[in-house]
């Protein structure tokens, strides 16, 4: 495929299972509240798009990952996207402690292979191929906080680029006791004071056509340990390139979790980039996990269809919103910016 190169960019559709309401946007006027260091996701009723057999013969995060990629599909109008794009964090985890657990109890003899089989991180873009008969392009990233950001920006070079028409981009974790207790231990969840460690599956289909479209994904930049003048010098050529002043950001979406070697980060960088900016969270609906980051960008652009953001979301309150700046940073280390932008009256 072979198509002109393009500057705009739109998420037609995003869908969700988390710690709200799955497969829906209740979650913007009566959010779910967790009062809990760790929580797991609600699942959606999955007879409506798996059958008994197929179900039974998945594990928990797969059967998530194909159904909130199948809504999205079907929300969108598309049978079949050119590209499937994941990023996981931890892949099928709990599929591979099952795994390790037969292996341990039960010796290496007349071991299952369904579970080693599912245990793998790709096992979630080749699933979702496979469901929706796609042949193109098909890649996971696993890089731990940003394995969303870097799926989300393949798609867009690849949609500049004008090799494909539409991306279905998806970032999914689970959470197992035994894996949250390893997590606690390193404070990267659990520490007093934090929102809650959840689940994330989110799936959003990325476009060159903008009907019916959530809004425009207008620029992404990525930055390992940048200095402050690095940081600086993306913002202005993202803005730039989309067009839009530092004044025209109605919000950040930051990824404050309540642990304050996660926020201090984001409020050193905010505070010299966009000091008078409103700040809109999104962890505290959706929960922290290494794919979170897909959350805040699904929450933005539902945010910008809707021109409102869900209860105790934005500080301080702003009016209609019609840009959002999604800056998001992971141990300090890896940062990335993803403007969006609403698309009424184009």
């Amino acid at each position: 495929m072979n198509l002109p190169m393009t500057k705009k960019i739109y998420i037609q559709a995003a869908t969700q299972i988390s710690l709200q309401q799955p497969l829906c946007e209740t979650w913007m006027d009566t959010p779910a509240g967790y009062d809990v260091p760790y929580a797991r996701s609600i699942d959606p009723d999955f007879k409506a798009f798996l059958t008994p057999l197929e179900a039974r013969r998945m594990g928990k995060l797969l059967k998530r990952a194909l159904t909130v990629s199948l809504h999205t599909l079907r929300t969108a109008g598309i049978a079949q996207p050119d590209a499937i794009i994941t990023g996981t964090g931890l892949g099928c985890i709990e599929s591979t402690e099952q795994f390790l657990h037969i292996l341990c109890e039960e010796g290496e003899e007349l071991l299952k292979p369904t579970c080693f089989m599912q245990s793998t991180h790709n096992t979630i873009s080749s699933l979702i191929a496979i469901h929706t008969g796609t042949h193109g392009y098909n890649m996971t990233y696993s890089h731990k906080g940003i394995s969303f950001d870097c799926a989300l920006l393949d798609a867009r070079m690849l949609l500049r680029a004008g090799r494909i028409r539409h991306a279905l981009v998806g970032g999914h974790d689970e959470l197992t006791p035994s894996y949250f207790t390893l997590l606690q231990r390193i404070g990267y969840v659990g520490v007093p004071g934090m929102t809650v460690a959840g689940e994330v599956s989110v799936a959003m289909l990325l476009t060159t056509e903008s009907p019916a479209a959530l809004c425009e994904l207008a620029g992404i930049r990525m930055l390992y340990k940048p200095s402050p003048a690095q940081l600086q010098t993306a913002l202005d050529t993202l803005l730039d390139e989309a067009a839009v002043p530092p004044a025209a950001i109605d919000a950040v979406m930051t990824g404050d979790n309540g642990n304050p070697a996660n926020d201090e980060p984001y409020r050193v960088a905010l505070d010299r980039l966009l000091p008078d900016t409103p700040r809109l969270h999104y962890k505290h609906l959706f929960g922290e996990c290494y794919t979170a980051s897909g959350m805040g960008i699904y929450a933005a652009a539902h945010y910008l269809q809707r021109g409102a953001v869900a209860p105790d979301a934005l500080n301080p309150a702003t009016g209609k919103l019609r840009t959002i700046l999604c800056f998001h940073q992971f141990e300090g280390k890896n940062y990335s910016l993803v403007l969006l932008k609403a698309i009424c009256g184009e």
